[in-house]
């Protein structure tokens, strides 16, 4: 087995998921990597819809997803990804992507923050559909920080076992803080 990454780890369990026709959530596009998934696994009969704050992120993503010729089945939106319910509607997503910490290769002082990360959580739970899931990398330490995660934690800590199945797993011997990935199921 190859060294794995979170965001393979966590695209495993997205491929499972996925099926050709239905509405994904990129939360944080970053620089286009699970949009161009999501888009490839749903299909031209599926939607994603993709969020970021930096114009740079948007660039970065059209360009790519143009250069590995994407099904044309996406919508780029330059806004937070706490305002994911105002563009979709509750109970039709089969699959939301989150990755925590800053923007690969941009600039490290724009990063994910505890109280938007997790009003974009909670919105995030409605907007799924029963057995859709939540996928997140949480990234801390170094430029990001340990509150972010802490407060994620503190609130997957607090879901409802009987509404949310989650898992949270760690890469138990890397230093350094390494990420972690976690789903949340919606039963």
């Amino acid at each position: 087995m190859d060294n794995i990454q979170i965001t393979e780890w966590c695209a495993g369990f997205i491929r499972y998921q996925v099926q050709e026709g239905d509405l994904c959530v990129d939360a944080t596009m970053g620089n286009g990597n699970d949009t161009l998934l999501l888009s490839r696994l749903c299909g031209e009969t599926g939607h994603v819809l993709a969020f970021d704050i930096q114009p740079v992120a948007l660039e970065h993503t059209r360009e790519r997803l143009k250069r590995e010729n994407a099904p044309e089945n996406y919508t780029l939106i330059l806004d937070s990804h706490s305002h994911m319910k105002e563009y979709v509607r509750e109970k039709t997503v089969s699959c939301i992507v989150f990755n925590f910490g800053y923007l690969p290769g941009g600039d490290h002082t724009l990063a994910t923050q505890a109280s938007s990360s997790i009003q974009a959580l909670e919105q995030g739970l409605s907007l799924l559909k029963k057995g859709g899931i939540l996928s997140l990398c949480i990234y801390s330490g170094g430029d990001s920080g340990f509150s972010e995660r802490d407060a994620i934690f503190d609130w997957l800590k607090k879901l409802d076992p009987k509404k949310f199945l989650v898992i949270k797993s760690d890469y138990y011997n890397r230093p350094n803080n390494p990420p972690v990935p976690v789903l949340v199921i919606k039963q």
